[in-house]
């Protein structure tokens, strides 16, 4: 039933063996000026038999990041410390695209380099609270984008993609999902603004395309993925889109022209929009259903519904994920306690089948 996994594939220039991929997950381990370590190197070489690996949302500048000890990729230090990352995958004879995230408004102050105010379409304030150093604090008010800031942000994003080709990714990611930026311009729940990048569906979809259009003009469509997240499935961000079914295959329409590398999608468990979705875009489409099994997801491929995988939680606790699958061996069990924790323990003590 699994044999469809390991059928050799590729995302856009990049060649894969096999269909099982690392999904983002943020795990805050960086150095506090977001610089990759060489603990992050041994986390993602550990994971190198994946078909590709996605990392952990980046952020594309000072206003993007949003959380403690997660990595940036817009100084020469993000570049330097990455490259010790991509080396070591490479080493490893894996794949590795770097996801660029802008948390827009889900962000505290006392989390970035600046102190700076959040910035987001609107000055819409979300629900709950950001852990800090100090302790959890709520989330202030963020500052509406002026449109010419937003033309900034989305320079911000191509110098950032720029510089993850520099530090040896295979490619890069736009976080379009799970409520950050891109995901606040796209809903009606965030999105207020009155400038051509609010308003309507067309309006709406605007800044995500107009990222997407930079990046691949930056470093090629086939180095450039995108992932969005229809229904908001994991719930983040205090969004509830209310036009879901129009939204997104406008927006995939809108994006198809671009021939990015593929299209990862978290699953919100809408099937027919699923359907919709593949039919209307050109290239390779990774998907993701959290919480199932790896037969499950398996089936997606066999039914043309997905040309790739990817897991989650399950990579996390298993670095030697497709080879357990391959041969049957019993997984590992994630430690939630352990997945935003410091230090080596939910990290890079996962026991591998070698072990």
């Amino acid at each position: 039933m699994l044999n469809a996994l390991w059928n050799a594939t590729a995302v856009g220039d990049v060649p894969l063996p096999h269909r099982l991929a690392m999904a983002p997950m943020t795990r805050a381990r960086s150095a506090p000026d977001g610089v990759p370590t060489e603990l992050n190197a041994e986390y993602y070489a550990q994971r190198a038999s994946h078909a590709l690996i996605i990392t952990e949302g980046t952020q594309p500048s000072a206003d993007g990041q949003g959380y403690l000890f997660t990595p940036g990729i817009y100084t020469r230090e993000h570049i330097a410390g990455w490259r010790r990352v991509t080396d070591a995958v490479h080493a490893a004879d894996g794949r590795i695209f770097i996801q660029l995230m802008h948390v827009g408004r889900i962000c505290h102050p006392d989390n970035t380099p600046h102190g700076r105010q959040p910035v987001a379409p609107s000055a819409v304030r979300p629900g709950g609270v950001m852990f800090t150093s100090t302790g959890p604090q709520e989330m202030p008010e963020p500052r509406e984008l002026t449109t010419d800031e937003v033309g900034t942000t989305i320079d911000d994003f191509r110098r950032a993609a720029a510089a993850a080709v520099a530090a040896g990714a295979d490619g890069i990611e736009i976080h379009g999902a799970n409520g950050y930026l891109v995901h606040q311009f796209l809903s009606t729940d965030t999105n207020h603004r009155t400038d051509q990048y609010g308003g309507s569906v067309e309006n709406r979809i605007r800044f995500a395309v107009e990222v997407a259009k930079a990046v691949a003009d930056e470093i090629g469509p086939g180095r450039t993925g995108i992932r969005l997240s229809p229904g908001n499935p994991f719930n983040l961000g205090d969004i509830n889109e209310s036009d879901t079914e129009e939204l997104y295959p406008a927006l995939v329409q809108a994006l198809a022209p671009l021939d990015l590398a593929y299209l990862h999608l978290a699953h919100g468990g809408n099937e027919e929009l699923l359907h919709t979705l593949r039919k209307l875009w050109p290239t390779t489409l990774i998907l993701n259903r959290a919480g199932t099994d790896v037969e499950t997801r398996t089936r997606d491929i066999e039914d043309g519904l997905a040309d790739i995988v990817s897991a989650g939680t399950l990579s996390l606790a298993n670095p030697d994920l497709p080879e357990r699958v391959r041969t049957g061996a019993p997984l590992n069990t994630p430690n939630p306690d352990t997945f935003y924790s410091p230090g080596v323990v939910g990290y890079t003590d996962y026991p591998a089948l070698s072990a």
